[in-house]
């Protein structure tokens, strides 16, 4: 394998048309760039002329050693890592091209150097982490939900909801609000709310405000903000959304909001599921994800949606020299 760095105009037209995740994409890595500490670099595996793997990584080189992650902390950004395009189907030959790329991308960032740094969190498209456990780095699993969307109606979705997630949605309905998708005002308010929210808690929140209205604008299509509004036009609360070819993406938002001792968040998600099924920004997209599924309190809520749990991997450097350095990198992307 012959393994490449490319520019980000040449990685537009090497990503395949399935398969990849929102930041993936050549307009956020660009914005990543411009606000992210070290270097956007951008890996391909080639078979002959054609890509067959991609991997975006950031990498910051200091004295004391480097780190290369995938993706950067305190983005918000909840995966990245490889993208594999196997010219056939066989799982050998799969296998073997997953294997061949990982040997590469160690061996062209010298990751298992005792002075770098490596963590990556891998997109679910990701499914066989196995050839960096054989490197010897440790592998975890973490779990999304998602909300198969393809082919269904909104009556059916909700009918696999909980009794308790139907009756929530069905109680907003009756309400005068508005559920609704918004421009940059309604993104800003989402953005304000949630920082306000980490505030409340005494949590770190990290996102700028130029940041995040530079990665919407960045997207375009790509990212909706849906909002609730009371009768007199107030926000109440939101969630923007950002999209593959194949998923929604729950990004930024869902703080808690009520209405006439009502919670609106429920149906704000409803709305977004059925503008999936009657009005997606992009054709092919057949799934909500939710995020979530990692937290025990957000679990709670979230299951009610009746989605598939889903798994990706983590994949980080071994060893007790590295362990301060992964628990600030996790507490920046947790």
């Amino acid at each position: 394998m012959r393994i490449e760095r490319l520019p980000l105009t040449d990685w537009a037209e090497a990503l395949p048309a399935r398969g990849f995740e929102p930041f993936h994409t050549a307009e956020a890595l660009s914005v990543l760039d411009d606000h992210a500490s070290g270097r956007l670099q951008l890996f391909a595996g080639y078979n002959g002329r054609n890509p067959v793997a991609l991997l975006p990584v950031f990498v910051r080189r200091r004295a004391v050693g480097s780190m290369v992650t995938s993706p950067p902390p305190g983005f918000s950004v909840p995966r990245l890592g490889p993208i594999l395009m196997p010219a056939s189907p066989k799982r050998s030959k799969a296998e073997r091209l997953n294997r061949r790329f990982a040997e590469a991308v160690v061996d062209e960032l010298s990751l298992d150097a005792t002075r770098t740094l490596f963590y990556m969190i891998g997109n679910t498209t990701y499914t066989d982490p196995r050839p960096y456990r054989w490197a010897e780095f440790d592998v975890e699993t973490a779990f999304t939900y998602r909300l198969d969307v393809d082919g269904r109606s909104a009556d059916d979705l909700l009918a696999n909801c909980s009794k308790s997630l139907r009756r929530e949605i069905r109680d907003v309905r009756e309400l005068d609000v508005t559920v609704e998708q918004a421009g940059l005002q309604g993104t800003k308010a989402i953005y304000e709310q949630t920082a306000d929210r980490y505030a409340q808690q005494d949590e770190p929140f990290g996102l700028s405000w130029d940041y995040v209205q530079d990665l919407v604008a960045a997207l375009g299509e790509r990212a909706r903000s849906y909002v609730v509004r009371d009768p007199d036009g107030e926000f109440l609360s939101g969630i923007t959304v950002l999209y593959s070819n194949d998923a929604a993406y729950f990004w930024q938002g869902g703080a808690r909001g009520e209405y006439d001792g009502t919670t609106v968040n429920s149906a704000l998600h409803w709305r977004i599921v059925e503008d999936l099924i009657d009005d997606p920004p992009i054709d092919t997209i057949s799934t909500y994800d939710l995020m979530g599924a990692n937290t025990d309190r957000l679990c709670k809520y979230k299951s009610k949606f009746g989605a598939s749990l889903e798994p990706y991997y983590t994949i980080e450097s071994a060893g007790p020299q590295m362990d301060l350095a992964k628990r600030a990198y996790r507490k920046l992307t947790g």
